[in-house]
């Protein structure tokens, strides 16, 4: 089967998952309730291992749906936004949970308040996937750090890593649909989707997507955006590609232990 008819059929096999999970996640709310979780702690253990599993499905149906992205080049509507703050916003989200990997994380925003023409959703799902990725690959004790600055006509936003950086046979086709590392290699690993739609997320919103690496010191992942602002429909719709479900969580389901999922750890 050729991509492009992948492409295509993936978003409908999502539709069919998305179906099964909201009933299966309801079951498993009705037979671990949040009020029992928060007292009984082997129960809320166990119900996060359920819940863990549920985020991460439910991220693979996003890039499932997601994937149709990848067989046009249609530009995304674009609304103006203070970058600083969304970014700021997304990352405070990130930081509460990094202590779950035992990840130093900062931001270094060299904007402050700037309006930028963003695509919010496709600039929330890229920056999830670039701190998913940091986090799975840089070790306890290391550092993830994203950094918001102007050069020239552009804006920058980098997400940098101190983990194990990636082979440099591996980074002509790093942004290829459908590749992965090693599928033997121990997890995380995925279907290879997630960088195609992080480049594709740039591109459609008129920017580039870069990367550098050194293995055995981290690598660098740069999205570079036009500094302009753009004339906003009357109408916007938006869509809500979480679900109601908690975005930073869905986000980085991939690259967080169980204890993340705990109800006992997010009072």
């Amino acid at each position: 089967m050729e991509k492009d008819h992948l492409t295509a059929l993936f978003p409908q096999i999502a539709t069919q998952m998305r179906y099964a999970l909201s009933n299966l996640h309801m079951a498993a709310s009705a037979l671990a309730p949040v009020e029992e979780r928060e007292w009984n702690e082997e129960l809320d253990r166990r119900a996060a291992l359920l819940d863990q599993s549920f985020y991460q499905m439910l991220r693979l149906v996003n890039q499932l749906s997601a994937a149709v992205y990848l067989s046009n080049d249609d530009p995304l509507p674009l609304r103006n936004r203070d970058v600083g703050e969304l970014l700021a916003e997304l990352c405070a989200q990130a930081a509460s949970l990094a202590a779950f990997r035992g990840i130093t994380f900062r931001l270094e925003d060299e904007l402050g308040h700037h309006v930028c023409a963003v695509s919010v959703d496709a600039m929330e799902q890229l920056l999830f996937n670039l701190l998913s990725n940091a986090f799975k690959f840089t070790p306890a004790d290391g550092t993830v750090t994203v950094t918001l600055r102007k050069k020239g006509d552009s804006i920058h936003l980098s997400v940098s890593d101190t983990g194990c950086g990636i082979a440099p046979e591996r980074m002509e086709h790093l942004f290829d649909g459908f590749s992965q590392a090693d599928p033997m290699q121990p997890r995380p690993h995925g279907l290879g989707l997630g960088l195609a739609l992080c480049r594709r997320f740039a591109e459609g919103q008129g920017g580039a997507l870069i990367a550098r690496s050194t293995p055995g010191e981290g690598s660098v992942f740069t999205l570079s955006l036009p500094d302009r602002t753009v004339e906003e429909p009357l109408h916007d719709l938006a869509m809500d590609y979480a679900g109601g479900f908690n975005r930073a969580l869905l986000g980085l389901a991939d690259a967080l232990p169980a204890k993340a999922f705990r109800v006992r750890e997010q009072d």
